[in-house]
């Protein structure tokens, strides 16, 4: 293509705006323009501060677990590869037009913690899921519950049409719909829960300091005549006015009064036990949720961090694997050995000079190959064959079963190496072997 070719078919969004006229068109007969992202799922009411670091926090560290759809081995369950589907690409690649893999999986753990129970819809399919059982998905999306119908097999929700820009409600089969729930429910959504009381108590104590910061003087003036009249209360009321246009009117807020008046003032604080109150729930929240300080600020230790990914992660990813096994694999697929799984990575919280320690224990023992362990250590794999097997770069590889390693591409044996090192100090030596 020369280069008046690539002139010609060059585009710029600054200067072709005949792309944009359909938008404008579009715009201009109503459709929704929002400043923020729409589908973002928002904090309830009352939980912007503490109670969204929380749900914040836990559904960053939930996002970072992988989900696969794969095949594992009918016989033994373990794991044979990812499968190239739809449903893999919307959870590792792009789940919808606004979310990619990472951002739907955060959004399904921060509707869970929110919601009680978060609604994984399969938007685009490509045969109808309310006739075929077979479809594989093309998008999804999350929402939540608004409707639950037991007897009929069918639920409400609520979900962000991306077409309209508006939040839909739709009437489907729980069938086609993967509900995962929040295994610490009691916990965060009931009504009387922890984090529900720690909520309502946040509420109170921002509404005390409102009041608290008003700058209301608070003061009792006390006049040296009774006010039991109704005479002498409009006099006392007349000189309460007349303080207070002082204080007004005055550039440094300075007024006078009588000898025999006597001001007392009261804006002092009030003692109260909600604060005292907000760190117990906080703490007991805490507790219940395998939370700590440490791990709200990064500084968690590796029992802090194991006992937070048995007791949070590892609870939550069930919920929502289970659901999307139950929901999208079918019979037949589940005969097949098609599963749904998740895969966290065990190295990220190990440091560096631990790090080789344990990989040459892994190594050494055949559990890992080098390319796995690589790029862990930011490296790229290796195209050599060696580099995908197990094994022991101590020990001969003849003694090592090394699969199907070309013997071109294993490389010399160490022992050989050893013993050649060896005669060549001897021979320099004017020793023979």
């Amino acid at each position: 293509m020369g280069f008046s070719d690539r002139l010609s078919h060059a585009w710029s969004a600054l200067t072709d705006r005949s792309s944009t006229d359909p938008l404008k068109r579009t715009h201009a007969s109503g459709l929704i323009a929002s400043s923020q992202p729409p589908y973002r799922p928002q904090a309830r009411a009352g939980n912007e501060t503490l109670v969204a670091a929380i749900y914040t926090r836990m559904a960053v560290d939930i996002s970072g677990v992988r989900i696969e759809h794969c095949r594992v081995n009918k016989d033994t369950d373990m794991y044979e590869g990812a499968l190239m589907t739809g449903l893999q690409r919307c959870l590792t690649v792009e789940a919808n037009i606004d979310q990619g893999g990472r951002d739907v999986r955060r959004d399904i753990a921060y509707t869970m913690f929110t919601a009680g129970a978060a609604a994984i819809v399969p938007v685009d399919t490509d045969n109808n899921p309310l006739e075929n059982a077979s479809y594989d998905i093309r998008s999804m999306r999350v929402g939540t519950v608004v409707d639950w119908f037991p007897m009929a097999g069918f639920i409400t929700v609520r979900l962000y049409n991306e077409r309209s820009g508006q939040y839909e409600e739709l009437t489907l089969p729980k069938r086609i719909v993967a509900v995962a729930y929040n295994p610490f429910y009691t916990v965060m959504n009931a009504p009387n829960s922890t984090l529900s009381r720690l909520a309502r108590k946040l509420a109170l104590l921002d509404n005390v300091d409102e009041i608290s910061s008003q700058g209301k003087l608070d003061v009792i003036i006390q006049f040296p005549f009774p006010v039991q009249s109704e005479r002498r209360r409009e006099q006392a009321e007349l000189r309460r006015s007349e303080l207070e246009s002082q204080l007004k009117s005055s550039t440094y807020g300075v007024a006078w009064a009588d000898g025999s008046e006597k001001i007392t003032q009261l804006n002092r604080s009030v003692e109260n036990n909600l604060l005292q109150q907000v760190q117990y729930l906080r703490q007991e929240l805490f507790n219940e949720l395998g939370l700590t300080e440490n791990l709200m600020n990064g500084t968690a230790d590796d029992a802090e961090m194991l006992n937070y990914t048995n007791r949070v992660i590892e609870p939550v990813m069930d919920a929502i694997v289970e659901a999307m096994e139950r929901t999208f694999i079918t019979k037949t697929a589940w005969t097949q050995g098609q599963r749904v799984k998740y895969f966290d990575t065990p190295f990220k919280l190990i440091p560096i000079s631990q790090l080789a320690d344990l990989v040459d224990k892994l190594s050494r023992n055949q559990i890992v190959s080098p390319n796995e362990i690589r790029p862990v250590l930011g490296l790229k794999p290796r195209p050599e064959a060696q580099a995908n097997a197990l094994v022991n770069s101590n020990m001969p590889l003849d003694d090592q079963i090394t699969g199907d390693i070309p013997e071109e591409d294993r490389g010399p044996d160490p022992a050989d190496v050893a013993e050649d090192e060896l005669d060549a100090e001897m021979a320099d030596l004017g020793i023979e072997a």
